[in-house]
């Protein structure tokens, strides 16, 4: 990095299902951005990895870390609490790095408070009938936990909305052309 660069901090969002993780894993690819990792008490999916997908961790370490405010945002999801360490994102930021950040709408609200100067985008479905045919296909959850991730979806839409950190809008309903509309925020 070039002296004096200051890094920047994008913060990707949307309701699941609806495109954020192989979003912002092509956009990672495709750009000088590197991926953050999140913080987690949910176990690991079949296809995920600890300090790849999430850091997988036990509740009572995830809330020494609420406890000594070394988180930069966390929520609890469906009895699941997540969040992502601040330290390592203030130290690459300032060390002129720019750092992708996938959370879920609440924990972004929570950073436009702490890093109002990030890029803030929400990714959203073309309709809320593809996001409910997303989450059905994606075969990861029973009929009560796919009823629960449909409600709260259009809540998180809202919420987002409302709130005003979003400052870029991306609709998935042509995953290339989603991709590049982020890349060239990243890139500005």
């Amino acid at each position: 990095m070039s002296p004096g660069r200051h890094g920047k901090l994008i913060v990707i969002s949307g309701p699941s299902g609806v495109g954020k993780s192989t979003i912002t894993r092509e956009v990672s690819r495709r750009t000088d951005a590197e991926y953050s990792i999140s913080a987690t008490t949910r176990p690991p999916r079949p296809d995920e990895q600890d300090g790849r997908d999430y850091r997988f961790m036990d509740r009572d370490a995830f809330e020494r870390m609420i406890e000594q405010d070394r988180l930069l945002e966390w929520a609890e999801v469906f009895g699941n609490l997540y969040g992502t360490p601040a330290e390592p994102v203030r130290l690459a930021v300032r060390d002129g790095r720019t750092i992708l950040l996938e959370i879920d709408v609440q924990g972004g609200i929570q950073v436009h408070r702490k890093m109002p100067n990030a890029e803030f985008i929400l990714i959203t479905p073309p309709s809320e009938a593809e996001l409910r045919r997303r989450l059905k296909d994606r075969g990861t959850e029973d009929a009560a936990s796919y009823k629960a991730r449909c409600t709260q979806a259009v809540e998180e839409l809202r919420l987002a909305r409302k709130s005003g950190a979003y400052r870029h809008e991306v609709v998935n309903d042509d995953l290339e052309e989603a991709i590049e509309k982020i890349v060239t925020i990243v890139n500005t």
